[in-house]
């Protein structure tokens, strides 16, 4: 296959997961990862592609924010797993706050009937699966209701979470990466997400591994803000490893 058309080929890919890997790409069309990094990176200049760590997205992706039912839909399996893990890192009798996001619903939606938790959160959603919970003492912060994600930000947000300080915060994220850190597409959820780091005492990240090497235009965090990182094993070892090495535990679900 002549470079222009395993490019071509790179391209289609792309578009179609959202993002693709050098070592799964050079497997695939049995070239070494170098091969496959010059490939990326004429595609990225002809502004096809934008290059991210271990990687590539399409061009364009970097802002793009899916809405909340298409989320729901994307890697439920992995966010399955990944909420069940979670439950161990509740603390007893303790606070929390749960963010935003399909991960962040799935998690709130799994937490056990013998829970007795007071629960802090700006999302719709996992405030309508935990009103009716019997141990949940449950509130509410307020805001401007984004449509896309169904959460409250700007500036009440922002004052509701400067108000608390919660045993531990379960956080969402739509990329990560050892460079670029934390990162979502919208600037007003980017300050709600950084107020919430800011008040726990624990970070928790919720985020299924095709997330990994994904840069989105507010950044909110870096890796070293995280005490625990639970993904799934669709994350690499040697990833794992290197995002450890930054002072974050991994959990691999």
């Amino acid at each position: 296959m002549y470079a222009p058309e395993r490019q071509q080929e790179i391209l289609r890919l792309a578009r179609e997961s959202g993002r693709v890997d050098v070592l799964s790409l050079a497997e695939g069309f049995q070239v070494t990862a170098e091969t496959v990094r010059r490939d990326l990176r004429a595609l990225d200049r002809a502004g096809l592609v934008r290059r991210v760590h271990g990687g590539a997205i399409p061009a364009g992706r970097l802002d793009f924010e899916p809405d909340l039912a298409e989320r729901e839909s994307t890697a439920a399996d992995e966010k399955d797993r990944i909420a069940r893990a979670a439950i161990a890192e509740l603390p007893t009798d303790g606070s929390v706050i749960i963010d935003a996001g399909s991960t962040a619903a799935r998690f709130a939606a799994a937490l056990p009937l013998e829970a007795k938790l007071t629960v802090v959160t700006h999302a719709l959603p996992v405030a309508a699966r935990l009103a009716d919970h019997p141990g949940i003492a449950l509130h509410l912060v307020g805001g401007r209701v984004r449509h896309r994600t169904r959460a409250a930000v700007d500036a009440w947000a922002l004052r509701g979470y400067g108000e608390i300080k919660a045993d531990a915060v379960f956080l969402a994220t739509n990329g990560f990466s050892l460079d670029g850190g934390l990162t979502t597409p919208d600037l007003a959820e980017g300050a709600v997400k950084s107020a919430m780091i800011a008040a726990a005492r624990r970070v928790v990240l919720l985020a299924d591994s095709a997330k990994f090497g994904r840069e989105h235009f507010a950044r909110f965090g870096g890796l070293d803000d995280v005490d625990l990182l639970i993904t799934d094993i669709g994350l690499s070892p040697q990833d794992a490893l290197a995002i450890e090495r930054q002072g974050t535990e991994v959990a691999r679900a």
